[in-house]
This record gives C-alpha cells, sequence and structure tokens, in this order.
C-alpha cells in the first residue's frame, strides 16, 4: 500500500468545475458519453483511503465513521503490457458506474466525493500500474478519461512507488497524459485536478520523487497536490511519526518553493497532502502512529493550510488486533472503531472544524527498563497525569510481549493523575532478547502510549521453526487459510501433499502461521510456489516477500531479520482474480 499527492506545472489552485454534456475522442479511441462536470473538492479535504478489494460498500463504511471523502484504492491494469484499467486489476471489476456507481452516488448525496486512486504498491512492483504497464500515451489518456466521465469525478490520484519511481519511461508517459488529458478537460469545459502520492523520507521527498515532479514540469502537466506518504520509513531510526509528518511535509514545502519560486506561501502549502498510517505501520512498532499523534497532525495540518489529509486506511482505524504490525484490517493499537477519523473528519471544508477536544493526559513508566532471567518476574509503576483540561477516565493496556512473557497493568483503569503497577512475568521458554512493550492509556480525548524496554537474559528455550512446513501430515494444522485453502495431492513438489491457496476476485487466499524466532537474527525463508503470481513472505515481527508466475514449480528464498521479540507471520497468498497457487517444502534457515 501506499499513498498520495502533486504541483501546479506545478502546482494549480483548484479551479471550479464546470459542466459538459457531449462525446468526446481522446487519442482515436473509442468516444465516451461525457458526464455532467463533478463538483470541485472543497479547498481542504480529509480523504482516508477505501481499500477497494474487500468487497465492502464504501458508502456504507463513509457513513459509519463519519469520512464524507474517500480515497478509492486502487485501480491498475489486469496484466502488464495492457492498456485496460480496472479496479484492482481484476477483470471482473472493470471502470464502469457497475462498479461503485451507486455507492459514490449515495456518498455524493451525503455531502461527499471520492477521489480514484490509480497505482499502489502491488501494481507497481507487478507492472501493471497503468503507464507502466501501457506503452500508448494517448490510451493511457483515454483510461484517465473514461474514469473522470464514468463517475464524474473532479481529481485523479497517482501512488507512484517502488519499481515505478525508477521507470523513467513510464513516468515521461503518465506525465505527458495528464498533459494530454487536461488539455481535454479544457476543450470540454471542464477542470480535473491530478495529485501524485509519493514515498517521503522525514526531510521530504527523495531524489526519486522529485524527479516524478522534474520531470511533469518538462512535460507541462499541470500537478495540483503532491501527497506524501509519513510512514514505512525503514530507516531503523526513532520516530515520533506526528512530529516526523509535519517534519516531512516542510521538507517538501521547501522542494516545491525551488520547483516553483512564483508561488506564495499560502500556494504552496495548499498545494501539499499527507497520509499517514493508522498505528503500526509496515515497518513495525517504532513506526507507531497514534490518537494522540493525529491530533497534533490536525492542528498543524489547519495552521499550516494544507490541502489534503488522508490516512492508510479506513478498514484499518479500529482496534482489533493491538500488537500487529501493518495489518489491512486493523491499526494494530488499542483504540476505539474511527477514533482517527473522528479527530481527522472535520478537516473538509475551511478546515476549521473542532480538533481534539480540550481534556488531555500523559503516560509515563518508571523505571523505563529493567532486564530478567527466564523464569523471573520485575515490576514498573505507570504513572499518568492530567496535561490539559480536566481529569478523566483511562483505560490501561499493554502489548508487544512476546512467547513466554505475560504482561498486564494493575489496575486496568485509573482516572488521569492516577497510578498503577506493570507485572511481567516469564517462563523458562522465553527467549533471550530485548523487547519494547508498549504501555496505553485510552480516553474520550484519544489515547497515549509510552514504552518499557524488557530484556530476557540468558540462554532460555522458546524459538520455533516452521511446522509442518512440507505439509506431509496431510492436514493444514498449524496453517490457516482463507476460505477455499487446503492441502491438496495434486500439484505437489515432494512427498504426497502440498498447500494450496484459493485466490479469487475479492480474496488474495492466503494461507499462514506465526513463527517465534531468535529476536533480532537473519534468517531466510525458503519455498516452492506454482501459480500466477504466488506470493512468499513474511510479516509482522519482520517485512520481506517476493513472488513468481509460472505453470511448473519455482522456488523462492526470502531473506528478513527479526524483530525485538522474534516473532514472524509466513504467508502463501495469491492475487485477486488470477486463480489459486500452490506450496510445498516450506523452511526457515
Amino acid at each position: 500500500m501506499r499513498l498520495h499527492r502533486s504541483i501546479r506545472a506545478l502546482l494549480a489552485g483548484g479551479a471550479a468545475l464546470a459542466t459538459s454534456v457531449g462525446l468526446t475522442v481522446m487519442g482515436g479511441t473509442a468516444a465516451h458519453a461525457v458526464t455532467p462536470a463533478a463538483t470541485p473538492l472543497p479547498q481542504h479535504v480529509f480523504a482516508p483511503y477505501f481499500e477497494a478489494w474487500t468487497g465492502q460498500s464504501p458508502a456504507a463504511l463513509a457513513s459509519q465513521s463519519g469520512a464524507k471523502y474517500l480515497t478509492m484504492a486502487f485501480i491498475q491494469t489486469a496484466s502488464k503490457g495492457t492498456c485496460t484499467p480496472y479496479w484492482n486489476g481484476d477483470t471482473g471489476m472493470p471502470v464502469s458506474s457497475a462498479q461503485f456507481g451507486a455507492d459514490i452516488a449515495t456518498i455524493r448525496a451525503a455531502g461527499g466525493d471520492v477521489i480514484p486512486s490509480f497505482g499502489g504498491y502491488t501494481a507497481d512492483n507487478t507492472g501493471t500500474e497503468l503507464a507502466d504497464s501501457c506503452t500508448d500515451v494517448n490510451a493511457i489518456a483515454s483510461a484517465f478519461e473514461s474514469v473522470i466521465t464514468t463517475y464524474g469525478i473532479s481529481r485523479i490520484d497517482l501512488d507512484v512507488e517502488d519499481n515505478s519511481l525508477t521507470n523513467t519511461a513510464g513516468i515521461d508517459r503518465r506525465n505527458k497524459a495528464i498533459k494530454l488529458v487536461e488539455d481535454w478537460a479544457t476543450a470540454n469545459g471542464r477542470s480535473i485536478q491530478f495529485s501524485y502520492t509519493l514515498p517521503t523520507t522525514t526531510g521530504g521527498l527523495a531524489d526519486s520523487g522529485l524527479d516524478v515532479l522534474k520531470n511533469a514540469v518538462q512535460n507541462n502537466a499541470r500537478i495540483d497536490v503532491v501527497n506524501i506518504m509519513t510512514f514505512d520509513y525503514y530507516d531503523n531510526a526513532s520516530h515520533n511519526m506526528g512530529n516526523d509528518t509535519q517534519n516531512a511535509a516542510t521538507g517538501l514545502y521547501n522542494q516545491l518553493a525551488k520547483l516553483d519560486p512564483g508561488r506564495t506561501a499560502a500556494q504552496l502549502w495548499g498545494s501539499i497532502g499527507v497520509t499517514d498510517m493508522l498505528g503500526i505501520d509496515d515497518f513495525g512498532a517504532a513506526e507507531t502512529f497514534t490518537v494522540a499523534d493525529a491530533g497534533n497532525v490536525y492542528d498543524w495540518a489547519v495552521g499550516k493550510g494544507i490541502n489534503t489529509l488522508s490516512f492508510w486506511a479506513l478498514q484499518r482505524d479500529n482496534g482489533g488486533c493491538v500488537g500487529t504490525a501493518g495489518s489491512d484490517s486493523c491499526s494494530g493499537i488499542s483504540q476505539n472503531t474511527w477514533d482517527f477519523t473522528h479527530v481527522f473528519e472535520p478537516f473538509s471544508g475551511g478546515g476549521s472544524g473542532p480538533g481534539p477536544v480540550t481534556d488531555d493526559f500523559s503516560v509515563s513508566a518508571s523505571p523505563a527498563a529493567g532486564s530478567v532471567p527466564p523464569g523471573s518476574s520485575l515490576r514498573s509503576s505507570i504513572a499518568t497525569a492530567v496535561t490539559a483540561g480536566s481529569a478523566q477516565p483511562v483505560a490501561l493496556s499493554v502489548s508487544g510481549a512476546p512467547a513466554g512473557v505475560t504482561a498486564a497493568v494493575s489496575p486496568g483503569s485509573v482516572n488521569a493523575g492516577g497510578s498503577a503497577t506493570l507485572n511481567i512475568s516469564t517462563t523458562s521458554a522465553a527467549a533471550p532478547g530485548t523487547y519494547p512493550l508498549t504501555v496505553t492509556g485510552s480516553a474520550t480525548s484519544g489515547s497515549h502510549s509510552t514504552t518499557y524496554t524488557l530484556t530476557v537474559t540468558g540462554s532460555g528455550g522458546g524459538a520455533k521453526s516452521l511446522a509442518n512446513g512440507g505439509l506431509e501430515s496431510g492436514s493444514l494444522s498449524p496453517w490457516t487459510c482463507q476460505s477455499g485453502g487446503a492441502v491438496v495431492t495434486t500439484p505437489v513438489h515432494s512427498g504426497s501433499y502440498a498447500l494450496s491457496a484459493a485466490a479469487g476476485p475479492s480474496r488474495t487466499g492466503e494461507c499462514d502461521q506465526t513463527v517465534t524466532l531468535a529476536p533480532n537474527t537473519n534468517y531466510t525463508l525458503t519455498g516452492w510456489v506454482q501459480g500466477n503470481y504466488a506470493y512468499l513472505g513474511v510479516n509482522g515481527g519482520a517485512t520481506a516477500s517476493t513472488w513468481a508466475s509460472a505453470s511448473g514449480w519455482t522456488k523462492l528464498t526470502v531473506p528478513f531479520t527479526t524483530g525485538a521479540n522474534g516473532t514472524v507471520t509466513v504467508y502463501l497468498h495469491g492475487w485477486y482474480g488470477q486463480g489459486d497457487v500452490y506450496g510445498d517444502d516450506f523452511s526457515i534457515a
């Protein structure tokens, strides 16, 4: 997954959109009926990403969450070398009013709108990002035009990352197509915005992202918003994610000022967007964006007058998987459902809506670290304090304990200003290593966390390797799979059984198992795969993957390094609508 924004030829202001009805031909392709042009987006808009591959209704989630505007992810081609865009690259989900048309109408009736997004990490990694896949600039422009006229939208987002950042031919084709569409829109009485979503460092765009914008200038392509993904830094540094969002955007501001020195400060800030990843991002707990961070970013965004606030992703705005990194369905932190949305939602419009509530508090641990041999226990005092407004009830929880370690806070709730005790006990199976335990306080005003660093000394056991790697038990356990996953007798790489992951139009068919290894250690996952877009990888305490497409068996190797608790989830999955994939003879060494 990744995120968004762009510049005015660089940076354009948000021109009002006109209404036009008629026919058009783009690059000699078939004509499209031109729908009435959309109402312009607000000058300041909160538009979180909606994961369109889940089968969920965007209108229903918009209504439940309060997010009136959504960024719809993603549109890409079905296979490398083609030019027809589909939602999620799924040929069963064409760009048509039958796909999401009714949802979009419902969202608009409630006063909101959508921003279709092309690209994303998977497309950029498989060659199915539109401009990477299609070598015909006119066909790329026609595909953009088709989305505009089919849904009557006023902005297209282009999520460019991974391999698409180094595909210079694709970058040039994409910007040339943007220019064609902007000329077409002007001729048809429309105004359409384009935003680029790009990865960032904590100091601004890397050279590869900046080169995308420089090429837009060379092609006279107007980029209205540059949106940066302020997460997944993977720099092994200590992060305050709220502060890093602001620092990265300030670096981007300085870069844009050099690209377009004629713009005022207000115009430059008004062309910037930021997208945070809720909770624990793909890197892990060291990069955790909290509800309190969201409040700080909201206040900063209002003060600067930026164009867009977003996050990845709406379906993650819940606390259903505390301690899990990079999940598509939950944040990995303790929170109430829609906490982040409720902080950011008032941004849409003039950006002057109410921010986080006045009451606030802090959480701290004393001592903040301790060492213990396997089989022993220790304690730390958890203090809360009122930092603004009045005292409020604060629910306390702890996450991050590895196998063989139990951690709990007692009592589980205090009034801000009160104290509790963090109780930690270990068994003889606890693996030696250093583990960050996150103590989180949650209240009406939001959440705050503190870290207690636990070191388990000695040479205890606890590490285990991959179980049932050859599936020769004849059963799935301890593997678990999405619907349709099974142990099969054909095809097999060796022995009598193999694993089948049943990818379908709305699922990847993922099969996985969680294993505990030595912390902070290099490993290599090996497996044999067969099928179209067969992915092998790990997530959780480490993030790494690779893939292959072949009718016969292919050996894949995935090097990775465990985190502080040594726990990772090994997975095999296919891709949406690409059919079943198979795996066999998995091992970790």
